[in-house]
């Protein structure tokens, strides 16, 4: 075995380096002149005028400011922006502060007016300079403190109806107040096939709403629509409309959505009775399925079960209020188009619903309109929404209709329907029949 010595070659006995002496630090000290210390000058950088009084800095911001109003979004940061028409737009978001939040207790969904300013140099938002209103109410920030809140509301059954029927003609809404009444509080699907009459059939309650109940809080979220349709349905209706398209993302579709139902919680906080038209559920659901993160297991046609407890929890949010205002949500839900994952979404979420109105494609193909399934269609509860002689009366009417086959069934109510003035009467004339 070869042991390596250390060389001694070039050291002393004292372990110091010849080739690399210690520096004399006090000789290099002695050659240098001492200097007096200078503080390092600022830079000059534009101020941002702390020197002026919060007072006057906003008297010099409400010079260029605007009346403003918007939907406040609160951001996981905790600020929030008030959008307009419940999209994200850079251009015309307004910003608002996180101790303004805070200090008016504000929440997501509420309608917030007030000044703002616009952007000033390297800013890149309008901002919120004063409130003014909160959901149309002056309010202080106690007031606003002491605001109810939606999931401490008690729900009850829905007890009072919401009449559908408008004139002589418009058969649909009122075969719903015989076969489907809805009620304030309802949580209503309107399940279809393919080219059965939905949006017609959607447009035509948005209409009875509008003309009956004019005081309610009307709103239409539109998911994954044609951009046509949106735009239809926009100079249609006479309420709010939340739509995003098709061609957006499935996340946007969710925020747009999401936003929309705390809005209208919000209004129902206050005492308003709201009314959600949403087209539809199966494509709010799908969505929602593309968004959540993935759990490792899927149901028929690739869903993930995930997906189903959002898509319930917006459904659930329906309600009658004891404390005072409404939640109505009648959404559209897809069947038959060939997906499975369309009918499991239909079979999971009609659990939910305390009403549903059926669809038939093959009354619409035969030219038999309002192509609906009076067989398959109910309201639960439905005694709480018609008094005991009504009640009779449209018992008498379901029996009636039992004996007959599905295409003749429609064809009788229809016929019956349209040579009366209107369901009273239609009622009247059968009990005499009887």
């Amino acid at each position: 075995m070869i042991v390596l010595k250390k060389s001694k070659i070039g050291t002393d006995p004292k372990g110091s380096d010849p080739y690399n002496p210690p520096l004399d630090m006090s000789k290099l000290i002695e050659g240098v002149e001492s200097k007096p210390i200078i503080a390092v000058p600022k830079p000059n950088f534009p101020s941002p005028r702390y020197d002026v009084p919060v007072e006057e800095r906003l008297k010099e911001d409400l010079k260029i400011s605007y009346q403003a109003k918007g939907i406040l979004d609160i951001t996981f940061g905790g600020y929030g922006f008030l959008r307009q028409n419940y999209v994200l737009s850079p251009d015309q978001d307004i910003y608002v502060s996180t101790s303004q939040i805070r200090r008016f207790w504000l929440r997501r969904g509420d309608e917030v007016e007030g000044l703002a300013r616009p952007p000033k140099a390297g800013e890149r938002f309008h901002s919120l300079l004063l409130i003014k209103k909160i959901n149309g109410i002056e309010m202080t920030e106690e007031q606003s403190a002491k605001r109810k809140d939606f999931e401490k509301l008690t729900a009850l059954h829905p007890s009072k109806q919401m009449k559908m029927e408008t004139t002589k003609d418009v058969l649909s809404t009122r075969i719903i107040d015989l076969i489907s009444p809805i009620g304030f509080g309802q949580r209503a699907l309107i399940v279809s096939q393919p080219k059965a009459g939905k949006t017609t059939f959607l447009k035509e309650i948005a209409e009875a709403i509008g003309t009956n109940y004019p005081k309610a809080y009307l709103m239409a979220i539109l998911i994954g629509e044609r951009p046509e349709e949106v735009n239809e349905i926009k100079r249609f209706i006479k309420g709010e409309v939340a739509a995003s398209n098709f061609d957006e993302s499935p996340r946007q579709q969710i925020k747009v959505a999401n936003l929309a139902l705390d809005r209208a919680r919000r209004l129902v906080e206050v005492g308003y009775d709201v009314i959600i038209l949403l087209d539809s559920v199966t494509r709010l659901a799908r969505a929602l399925n593309l968004s959540v993160t993935n759990s490792g297991r899927s149901l028929s046609g690739g869903f993930d079960p995930s997906a189903l407890y959002p898509a319930k929890k917006f459904l659930g949010a329906a309600r009658n209020c004891e404390e005072g205002g409404s939640l109505t949500i009648v959404g559209t839900a897809l069947i038959g188009t060939e997906s499975r994952m369309d009918d499991l979404i239909y079979e999971e979420l009609k659990g939910t619903g305390n009403m549903e109105i059926h669809l038939d494609r093959k009354f619409a193909d035969r030219r038999i309109f309002p192509a609906i399934d009076a067989e398959k269609s109910g309201t639960r509860h439905e005694e709480l929404l018609f008094d005991k002689e009504t009640m009779n009366k449209v018992n008498t009417l379901r029996r009636m209709l039992n004996l007959l086959n599905g295409e003749e069934r429609l064809t009788a109510l229809t016929e019956k329907l349209s040579k009366t003035k209107n369901n009273q009467e239609f009622l009247d004339s059968l009990s005499k029949g009887a």
